[in-house]
């Protein structure tokens, strides 16, 4: 059965969604589950509500198998139209390594190879996944606003951005979303998120829970581990429903490759701190 979310605007697309989304990387990189075990963690996070889900073509183990998560997406999502799948281009894996190309030709044929790996005529949002050093910031954004133009992109997006770069985007396109790391041990994009609040732009944190590999470890904070238990909630998602009170414009998109650790994040939804628990947190970052 599937369960209701809390519901919360995607921006200014005019699209809802789950208050709490969904981070797919995981199930495409080094230490992935299986096709059928990807597929069924994507399946419970449907049915507890999520109907974000982020992922990119770069989320593979290298160059040889680009779009693999997208292919995984659209296989898994293929009869579920409530889902929103918000993809990225931008980033390259030559050998597995993380590499930057926002040359206007590359982002064209990442965004065409998406629609084939996602099956979709258009893709509902798409994010410049990198600033790269490489190329003026202003020529990769007008590549992504030409293909918006084209049809082949509903909403633009950016991704690890600075508050400058959102703004010269602006002057460039309309911008729906950005998507930087952020969560209670890192505040570094504190700043772009209270300028997406102030221009109503989607804030999509990734990282929610400080990372792969370390969310399952940030019960070992005292302070968040004592909040949790105040709340008879797990660690992670009291890190979640922080966030969601942090900024009425946030979509944590934590990642999640089981099906028991996406379910524990979707009850984030249903925790609300109060305002001193809040302050604490908050001051986990600078502790």
């Amino acid at each position: 059965m599937m369960k209701t979310m809390q519901q919360r605007l995607l921006g200014p697309t005019g699209l809802s969604v789950g208050i709490i989304g969904m981070g797919c990387m995981p199930l495409s990189v080094n230490g992935r589950p299986s096709e059928e075990e990807g597929i069924k963690t994507i399946h419970a996070a449907l049915e507890q509500g999520i109907t974000l889900f982020d992922t990119a073509d770069a989320y593979c183990l290298n160059a040889g198998e680009n779009g693999h998560n997208e292919r995984l997406l659209s296989k898994a999502l293929r009869n579920h139209p409530e889902a929103i799948v918000a993809t990225k281009g931008g980033h390259i894996r030559p050998e597995g390594r993380w590499e930057t190309d926002g040359r206007p030709d590359h982002l064209r044929q990442a965004c065409e190879d998406s629609l084939r790996a996602l099956g979709v005529e258009a893709i509902t949002l798409y994010q410049f996944h990198r600033p790269d050093p490489k190329v003026p910031f202003a020529e990769s954004v007008g590549a992504v606003a030409d293909l918006q133009r084209e049809g082949k992109i509903v909403h633009v997006g950016l991704s690890n951005v600075s508050v400058a770069q959102l703004e010269e985007a602006r002057n460039i396109v309309k911008v729906a979303s950005v998507q930087n790391r952020m969560n209670l041990f890192d505040h570094s994009s504190m700043d772009v998120l209270k300028r997406c609040e102030e221009l109503g732009i989607a804030f999509l944190p990734y990282s929610p829970l400080n990372g792969m590999g370390k969310a399952g470890g940030i019960g070992s904070n005292e302070t968040l581990s004592r909040i949790a238990g105040a709340y008879d909630a797990s660690p992670q998602q009291i890190a979640l429903a922080w966030l969601i009170q942090l900024s009425p414009v946030i979509l944590p998109i934590p990642g999640a490759s089981k099906i028991a650790n996406i379910v524990n994040s979707a009850g984030a939804a249903k925790v609300t701190l109060s305002a001193d628990d809040l302050s604490v947190l908050g001051t986990i970052a600078s502790a």
